[in-house]
């Protein structure tokens, strides 16, 4: 019982990446019909926001102690990070320590101006273009994301710390009044309830405001909407920024349970297509539902009572319930009619 439990909570925390990543992917192709290849590049830039924050907040001024010699009696040069002379050890301690949720606010106009540069500038010339064209190009866009964050941040992983109070680990095993501890990290639960506050305020700002009503209403017709005198072009282009704001939180967060790397986006890009195509292209509630479901059969298929039975099924488990799935309902779990069939 505590080994399905574990699996299922390791499941829910990548099925959240999964999932916040598809659904900003299924936002893009449902409202520009653009396949974006370029989108594990904008989660793997969330993430470099909380290695950037971090370092800027640590940028220290040196002063010398008199009070503290070395081995030499010389007084000893003294580090000071600045935001601890501007706020005090105390609140600025405490900044510092929470880097990575501050990292929130920081990352979001910075991921909003990128997805409306992207899109102004490169992606809106491939409207038209056969998705060929568009994979082609975004794909190179995410290599040249990629290369960027290498020459600046370096190859190497950069460890970006969760905040002290949420460092520990809870004991489900306690809750649930079980005999055996079951400990779980306080940080991917809080990331597993971060995604499904983001992905319930995307769900609701599409139902219930009317920004999002027009734009569900051009996802579905495009054409007769602009009839009707409304800017569709402008509006979808800001529903991009959203995408690439969602797809960037979800990097800002994720960066304690995986040291941003330059790589990490190709990582997560490929799984996440898997998770748009089999949850159907252009259904954002496919989406997440997709995202969960892999992220739960991932995570069981790690278990060595599984492995030892089936070496490797940890690496192709998601393919292979792709291949399944699009072989008995071939739009998908949730697909729209005529989405990709021409």
């Amino acid at each position: 019982m505590d080994a399905i439990l574990l699996q299922i909570l390791n499941g829910l925390d990548k099925g959240s990446a999964y999932a916040l990543i598809a659904l900003g992917l299924t936002l893009i192709f449902g409202t520009l019909g653009v396949v974006n290849f370029a989108h594990g590049a904008l989660f793997m830039i969330g993430a470099f926001c909380s290695v950037t924050l971090q370092k800027i907040l640590t940028i220290s001024t040196i002063s010398i102690d008199e009070t503290q010699k070395d081995f030499l009696g010389r007084p000893l040069e003294v580090k000071t990070p600045i935001v601890e002379n501007w706020f005090g050890p105390e609140i600025g301690g405490l900044i510092i320590d929470w880097s990575v949720p501050l990292a929130i606010l920081f990352a979001i106009p910075v991921m909003l101006v990128i997805g409306y540069v992207m899109e102004r500038g490169l992606i809106k010339h491939f409207y038209k273009r056969p998705h060929a064209d568009q994979i082609l190009v975004t794909f190179g866009l995410a290599i040249v994301l990629q290369e960027v964050i290498k020459y600046f941040y370096g190859a190497n992983p950069i460890p970006t710390p969760a905040p002290d109070a949420f460092r520990g680990s809870f004991d489900f095993g306690a809750l649930l009044g079980l005999d055996t501890a079951l400990a779980y990290p306080y940080w991917r639960l809080v990331y597993f309830a971060f995604s499904a506050v983001i992905i319930g305020a995307v769900f609701a700002f599409l139902q219930f405001t009317t920004f999002g009503m027009v734009v569900r209403a051009g996802m579905a017709d495009r054409e007769t909407v602009g009839l009707l005198g409304i800017d569709i072009d402008r509006r979808f282009t800001i529903m991009f920024g959203i995408a690439a704001a969602v797809a960037g939180l979800a990097g800002v967060m994720y960066a304690p349970i995986n040291s941003p790397n330059y790589h990490m986006g190709m990582d997560f890009l490929v799984l996440s297509f898997v998770v748009v195509v089999v949850g159907g292209m252009g259904s954002l509630p496919g989406a997440v539902l997709a995202g969960f479901m892999l992220g739960i059969l991932e995570s069981f298929a790690s278990m060595n009572e599984i492995k030892a039975i089936l070496p490797g099924i940890d690496q192709i488990i998601i393919y292979v319930v792709a291949i399944i799935i699009l072989l008995t309902r071939p739009r998908g779990l949730m697909g729209r009619k005529g989405v990709m069939e021409e």
